[in-house]
């Protein structure tokens, strides 16, 4: 089993969280706690989740923390227009986020449709060998 460090779901969940650390942290005392705060909340969420489903080795537990990390996603997305509606991105920052915002969600459930698979192959080698 690789190390979550090596996992491109997380790698990407977790350089968004940082980008969006960067973003907030700059923004005016108001922006920060009405928005700032929230969305820094929920993008951490993302790579926390996929992270730890990864570390439960368990797939069903696993599956369980990426839909959770899925949730965490839509929430970010939902803060991020939010921002862009009330001005605090500029054109940079919106473009970097773009790319996130594009890919991310295929790549998840990309890693997601992996998971689901690994479990149905684990229950049929399984139950193969009871039959042996």
């Amino acid at each position: 089993m690789k190390e979550i460090k090596e996992l491109k779901v997380y790698i990407k969940a977790l350089k968004f969280s940082n980008m969006i650390w960067d973003i907030c942290s700059k923004l005016d005392k108001f922006a920060k706690y009405s928005v700032g705060i929230q969305l820094v909340k929920s993008a951490d969420s993302i790579s926390a989740n996929v992270a730890e489903g990864y570390g439960r080795y368990h797939f069903k537990e696993n599956l369980h923390f990426c839909y959770i990390a899925r949730g965490s996603m839509e929430e970010s997305f939902d803060w991020l227009r939010k921002a862009k509606a009330r001005k605090l991105l500029n054109e940079q920052q919106k473009d970097e986020i773009n790319d996130f915002v594009t890919t991310f969600p295929k790549e998840l459930n990309g890693y997601i449709k992996y998971i689901k698979q690994s479990m149905i192959e684990n229950t049929n080698s399984t139950s193969s060998t009871k039959n042996s």
